[in-house]
């Protein structure tokens, strides 16, 4: 991919239908809180979780992913494995108690009708299954690396492929 927003980037689509796709980078962590950027979360239980870059587009925009224990409540929407959107514009109060695992995102990656079909016809991604470590897991971790190696196809070969190979 040339654009490097997306160099090396982990992407959780969130929605994809007819009119486009959206989407957040996993593995791109901002050097600020959510407390700080987001003064309305300063004094909720959440308010030191470091803030990620969702993506290059509307970088005001702001979302969460959250892991929900226990039964799914009839307004929860749940995208996979207990995992579901949070708008942050709602604000602390509106957090349910049962959310376990919070992650928040300045901006998302955003595809339009067909863009995203078009880049995986190029072959500009991998798609591969998501795993909830992959959300919640330890932000300094090479997020790229390890869900490469996890695959069982040659896909995982390239999980060591240095980041410039002119100085391998």
């Amino acid at each position: 991919m040339a654009d490097s927003n997306f160099d090396r980037a982990v992407v959780f689509v969130v929605e994809h239908n007819e009119a486009g796709a959206v989407g957040l980078v996993l593995n791109d962590p901002r050097e600020e809180y959510l407390g700080q950027a987001l003064p309305i979360w300063a004094e909720s239980r959440f308010a030191d979780c470091t803030l990620f870059s969702g993506g290059p587009v509307d970088p005001l925009t702001s979302m969460a992913l959250g892991e929900f224990r226990g039964n799914q409540d009839d307004s929860e929407s749940l995208l996979f494995a207990n995992i579901g959107v949070i708008d942050l514009g709602s604000g602390p109060n509106s957090i349910p108690d049962r959310v376990v695992n919070f992650r928040p995102y300045l901006g998302y990656s955003g595809w339009g009708s067909m863009q995203l079909e078009a880049e995986l016809a190029a072959n500009a991604w991998f798609v591969v299954e998501v795993h909830p470590d992959d959300i919640f897991g330890d932000g300094e971790i090479d997020l790229w690396s390890k869900v490469l190696r996890r695959q069982s196809s040659p896909v995982s070969w390239l999980s060591n492929y240095p980041s410039d190979p002119r100085l391998n």
